[in-house]
């Protein structure tokens, strides 16, 4: 192992000696003058254009010519609906004109009308068509599931040989120990969270794929939808917790400065637990391609300083650490789908607990 690694390090010490060599030998020979040779790639708009929604799903650029799918565009403005596609944005020099309405789209994707009338956007982004998908693959895989289930009289086979021992985690390893015996009224909408964001999760390791999962605007609803199932299976004691945590050890004229300081922790406490769910999930999966791209992004920024041959100097080593984030976001992928079930049950858990 000693010996390989000393190989290996010999060898990348030569293959990027021969890539500076080979960008020094391009560079003496390009115009010095050029300024398109001369100009560092910027990778952050590329990047930002990845995490980032879009009116359109762009999955690559070759040789200057996009392939891109376009989706509907839905505005409710001054009692009017407007529909249509988003490509009639750049068929009309980034304006759309609908009656006496005329939408304008700038560089980040936000459309405004030129009158200034406030718009209602129900328009069906990268990130929505995205969640939809997974909301059908997520129907197809447990339909399919179920059926084979009773098929095959409970003897797991095909997708459900993958499939039901998640699904027996979820119940015995997350559900259980965290909820207690009333575990089975929240077990529907525990799955359903860990399947929906595992999904959405794996598809946005795909080329061309969005970063659903890395928008905050959807971490946020489940973690409402977190919030609000919690509060209301609140039983008396958990209210009483938060609205009396002294209990009756002492009398009011102690407890009154004292409540001074805990009760605001207590109800901020409320609010602050869905939130650190809807920054963890969203925080880590938007750090994961920001990385991935970052990475690959090395490539062409030795491409621009130093010509070709830097770009397949840095290339093998860019790759290979790509390679190894990509197992790490697959790791992630299902690492975020549990914690966020997991915290959510364990909430749940603290909710409905009962006083012994």
């Amino acid at each position: 192992m000693e010996r390989l690694f000393k190989v290996f390090n010999i060898s990348f010490f030569i293959f990027i000696s021969f890539g500076v060599l080979a960008s020094n030998d391009t560079n003496h020979h390009e115009d010095s003058n050029s300024e398109e040779s001369s100009e560092m790639y910027d990778p952050v708009p590329d990047v930002m254009h990845h995490i980032s929604d879009a009116h359109d799903w762009h999955f690559f650029t070759f040789r200057e010519t996009h392939f891109t799918i376009p989706l509907p565009v839905i505005l409710f403005t001054d009692n009017n609906l407007d529909v249509f596609m988003s490509s009639d944005f750049h068929h009309g020099h980034n304006n759309v004109t609908k009656g006496d309405r005329v939408y304008s789209i700038d560089e980040h994707g936000h459309i405004s009308e030129a009158s200034g009338l406030s718009i209602l956007n129900f328009s069906i982004t990268k990130n929505v068509a995205s969640m939809l998908l997974a909301v059908l693959i997520l129907f197809l895989i447990l339909r399919k599931v179920a059926k084979s289930y009773r098929k095959n009289n409970g003897v797991p086979r095909g997708i459900q040989a993958f499939i039901e021992p998640l699904i027996l985690f979820v119940r015995d390893d997350v559900a259980k120990p965290n909820i207690g015996t009333k575990y089975k009224k929240y077990l529907p909408y525990l799955l359903t969270l860990f399947f929906f964001i595992l999904i959405n999760n794996l598809l946005g390791l795909l080329p061309g794929a969005a970063n659903v999962t890395g928008n905050i605007a959807l971490t946020m609803v489940l973690s409402v939808f977190t919030l609000i199932i919690t509060n209301v299976s609140g039983s008396k004691m958990y209210w009483s917790h938060i609205f009396n945590p002294l209990g009756n050890s002492m009398g009011w004229s102690a407890k009154i400065p004292l409540y001074i300081i805990l009760l605001p922790i207590e109800i901020v406490g409320i609010f602050l637990k869905p939130i650190a769910l809807m920054i963890r999930l969203f925080a880590n999966m938007t750090a994961g391609h920001i990385i991935i791209l970052s990475l690959l992004s090395l490539i062409f920024m030795a491409q621009s300083g130093l010509g070709t041959g830097g770009a397949f100097g840095v290339a093998p080593v860019s790759v290979a650490f790509v390679l190894f984030m990509y197992l790490i976001e697959l790791l992630v992928a299902f690492l975020q789908a549990y914690i966020f079930t997991l915290l959510t049950s364990l909430f749940i858990g603290l909710a409905v607990v009962e006083d012994h």
